[in-house]
């Protein structure tokens, strides 16, 4: 690890970043160029102080989950992102297969949506929200592991499917599976899908059955059914984008103008603005 580098690496890159590069408003009498620390911060999920150390090149070695928040947060390239890695000591992600590296270009478009919006990758693991997608659906970055994946938790218990009709478990739980069979077919070889279906076979009969149907397909419908802790039943338009040669997808709900259900997302972003107003 390159601490002199890595920290100097931050502060310039930090520099050059607006706050409308990412979704932020400036704000009154900001002296500092580009982002603030804490800015990046929030950005990338972690504390200030964290991050703070990384600039300060006293912080320790990040963990590469950690360093791909940064990346995120940050908005690197795939180049200036296995600059980071290498700096922190790590070696570089693969870039063949799969990535969990989102596009600047990509997590532009998700600031600039007034919805909420999701990129998510072809085993159902979130790998960026705008702030409206963690009112709608929470905040998907305390996830870990196998738990990533959606539909690991729709299986491994209760709580993913309580946010969902009962009468629609058995066809999300469908659309779940045939999605990861479709993601299989795909990359046959992959230890992340292997490891991911046997661990899901082990825990879950239900799973296991319908594994066993060998469905393969990628269904998503125009019409999606949720329930919200504030705002009760709301059924949303889910638009699923592909992103060209990365195995991601970008994920955009909408609500019916002059709905009731529009009214509840509106409701949902004072909800979520409260949810993320700064302390004080």
């Amino acid at each position: 690890m390159d601490r002199p580098e890595l920290a100097d690496f931050l502060r310039r890159r930090r520099a050059v970043l607006q706050p409308r590069d990412v979704g932020l408003h400036p704000g009154p009498r900001r002296r500092t160029p580009g982002l603030r620390r804490e800015d990046v911060a929030s950005l990338a999920g972690m504390s200030t102080d964290y991050y703070a150390r990384l600039e300060q090149g006293r912080g320790p070695q990040p963990s590469e989950s950690m360093l791909a928040a940064i990346a995120r947060g940050l908005r690197l390239s795939q180049d200036e992102r296995d600059h980071l890695f290498r700096l922190a000591g790590h070696t570089a992600p693969a870039r063949d297969g799969r990535s969990g590296h989102v596009s600047p270009a990509l997590l532009h478009v998700l600031d600039r949506l007034d919805t909420p919006a999701q990129v998510v990758d072809d085993l159902g693991r979130t790998l960026a929200q705008n702030p409206m997608a963690v009112a709608l659906n929470g905040d998907h970055a305390t996830f870990t592991g196998h738990a990533r994946s959606i539909c690991f938790r729709w299986f491994a218990g209760p709580e993913e499917r309580a946010g969902y009709p009962a009468e629609d478990h058995d066809h999300h739980a469908r659309v779940f599976v045939g999605g990861l069979r479709a993601a299989a077919a795909r990359t046959p070889d992959d230890p992340e899908v292997r490891d991911l279906v046997a661990e899901l076979r082990r825990r879950s009969p239900a799973f296991a059955a319908l594994w066993d149907e060998h469905d393969v397909s990628v269904r998503m419908d125009a019409a999606k059914r949720k329930i919200h802790p504030a705002v009760g039943a709301i059924t949303l338009n889910c638009q699923r984008l592909a992103c060209e040669g990365e195995g991601q997808f970008l994920l955009v709900y909408t609500a019916v103008p002059g709905s009731e259900d529009r009214e509840k997302l509106d409701l949902l972003r004072v909800v979520g603005d409260q949810r993320f107003a700064p302390a004080g």
